[in-house]
């Protein structure tokens, strides 16, 4: 699939309302591809969408659910089948603002159904759709926190990064090409949804979340199974692989600053 796309092909995006996933929609939109959005705002989900069908011309289908619910990840899973999609973009994410221990055990668990369940059921429900047919793209947002001992938040990208080497690996050779996007600190709402000070984060750590989505989505097109956008990030990563764990999750506590 090259990364001009026509109308014909749809792409699903979780979390399409604001940050990373509203970069995805816009930029794919751009390229052609009809879209179905997803998040738990339908409002600001409708206003995405009018605003992408007035400037691109592109079919945008909005879909309200909340992936922390059984309930909402079928509806989604349902509409990736119902419209073959030949993009799926596991975007929907959030974090809690307390290290695990301190922080509410329900509220734990809902991250758990976000950033770990939700794909995993989306990405099953895409692999039925895409492997008969012999293509198709998944991209699962992850983070490089997912090469950091960083609590909860890192473990679950960390999972989610091994998952998508894994399928890709397994299924790229039948056409269905899988990506994590590992991105670092992203100018969008998701630091201050947790209610962290992020003022001592440098300002050469910060990404702008429409390059990160083109760069992205080259990756994908080169069959990467890992993105990480920027060579800071990529050096980061590197360093994270063979520095003690220790000296790491020193390194990792910025942006962990809970606001009072």
């Amino acid at each position: 699939m090259t990364s001009t796309a026509s109308a014909r092909q749809t792409a699903l995006v979780t979390g399409a309302t604001a940050g990373i996933g509203n970069a995805f929609a816009s930029e794919l939109a751009r390229r052609g591809y009809a879209l179905v959005l997803t998040a738990r705002d339908t409002a600001r989900l409708e206003q995405t969408a009018d605003s992408l069908r007035a400037k691109h011309r592109v079919r945008v289908d909005v879909l309200g659910a909340d992936l922390t619910t059984t309930e909402g990840v079928q509806r989604v899973a349902d509409a990736v089948t119902d419209h073959g999609v030949d993009l799926l973009v596991n975007n929907a994410g959030a974090s809690l603002g307390r290290r695990f221990g301190q922080s509410d055990i329900a509220e734990e668990s809902r991250q758990l159904d976000l950033l770990v369940r939700a794909p995993m059921h989306l990405t099953d429900a895409a692999l039925a759709v895409m492997l008969p047919r012999g293509s198709g793209q998944i991209i699962n947002v992850s983070s490089v926190a997912g090469f950091t001992p960083r609590g909860t938040y890192s473990a679950h990208k960390a999972w989610l990064i091994n998952f998508s080497q894994w399928l890709n690996f397994t299924y790229a050779e039948a056409g269905v090409v899988t990506m994590a996007l590992c991105p670092g600190f992203v100018r969008t709402e998701f630091h201050q949804r947790m209610g962290v000070d992020t003022t001592e984060i440098p300002r050469w750590m910060w990404l702008r979340a429409d390059n990160l989505v083109v760069a992205a989505l080259a990756d994908l097109d080169k069959g990467k199974a890992i993105s990480i956008p920027s060579v800071r990030y990529q050096v980061l990563a590197n360093l994270a692989r063979h520095v003690p764990p220790r000296v790491v999750a020193r390194f990792a506590k910025l942006g962990r600053k809970v606001r009072q």
